[in-house]
């Protein structure tokens, strides 16, 4: 009887302690967040009286945040990746009054409608972007631009409404003599290009065409090939024009929506051992439709000097 009552008091005493044990996660997390709260008030009312600060200690901090900023920016050249520069349209900046080849920087006005803070401090490093003297008012000259890309499409400038003047000898004209013919780079494709993209022009469709952007977009520039391999085995554009009655057409052809590089086919410049599956000077060289192979005479028609290729 006595070994059952001191059994039952020693489980009444493990459940005790168990169920203690139990309690006390509970009550730590219930102080926990009593004493959490009213810290957090503390500590929140702290960060505004310093943050809410009066005006004058806002303008300092603004200004020292801005000073901070503003030191880590290169102002050596403006930057058109930007991501504010970038959603800006190009004539908004780039205004064309004319159709001088010859790029200008933008004034004061185009750059002053965001920046005003900045133009009211001649100290500012802001300034340097185009200044090389502020005081003095000196410029410096305009920067090569070799950030932009060059968009063409041979195939939507050639096909025009009926009636329209307009051909390869508009862009292409004869060069050295008439062995080549010339490819629109560098200032002289603003040139060439400028007779129909000129100030305020528009397209048969009405969209504007005098924008930068209808021709140049932000990426690597990759310059045109102002050469050819047909030039290195005595051919001229000029012995293969009208008088032959051939055009453009009879040696390239257009193709739309390829790159740039490949929108213009060429004959493969090889006489003697190009493949017959593809278009070659043999293709009319073969003593049908011109003088060939097969007359030892005529060799020196294309060979000659120092002209002379094997």
């Amino acid at each position: 009887m006595v070994e059952e009552q001191n059994q039952h008091i020693s489980t009444a005493r493990r459940a005790r302690t168990q169920t203690t044990a139990r309690r006390w996660p509970a009550l730590l997390v219930l102080l926990f967040v009593g004493l959490g709260f009213p810290l957090a008030h503390v500590y929140n009312s702290r960060v505004k009286a310093f943050t809410l600060g009066p005006p004058d200690q806002l303008s300092r901090v603004g200004q020292i945040e801005s000073f901070v900023q503003e030191s880590n920016k290169d102002f050596s050249k403006f930057s058109h990746t930007n991501e504010t520069h970038a959603a800006l349209p190009c004539l908004l900046c780039h205004r064309r009054e004319n159709n001088s080849t010859r790029p200008t920087l933008p004034g004061h006005m185009q750059c002053a409608g965001c920046h005003t803070q900045r133009f009211n401090d001649s100290g500012s490093p802001l300034c340097t972007i185009c200044h090389t003297d502020v005081g003095a008012g000196k410029v410096k000259p305009f920067p090569a631009l070799k950030s932009f890309g060059v968009k063409f499409d041979h195939a939507q400038h050639i096909s025009r409404p009926a009636g329209a003047k307009f051909g390869c000898a508009t862009c292409h004209r004869p060069e050295r003599g008439g062995v080549a013919l010339s490819i629109p780079a560098r200032s002289n494709a603003h040139t060439t290009c400028y007779q129909c993209h000129a100030p305020s022009a528009r397209s048969f469709s009405g969209n504007d065409i005098s924008s930068c952007s209808t021709c140049h977009s932000p990426g690597r520039l990759s310059r045109t090939p102002e050469s050819a391999g047909a030039y290195k085995v005595s051919f001229s554009h000029a012995g293969h024009g009208t008088g032959q009655g051939l055009s453009c057409n009879a040696c390239h052809n257009i193709r739309a929506d390829m790159p740039q590089s490949r929108q213009v086919t060429a004959p493969t410049p090889l006489m003697h051992h190009a493949s017959t599956r593809a278009q070659s000077c043999m293709s009319c060289h073969n003593n049908k439709r011109a003088f060939g192979i097969e007359n030892f005479a005529d060799c020196k028609r294309c060979h000659q000097g120092a002209r002379f290729y094997f």
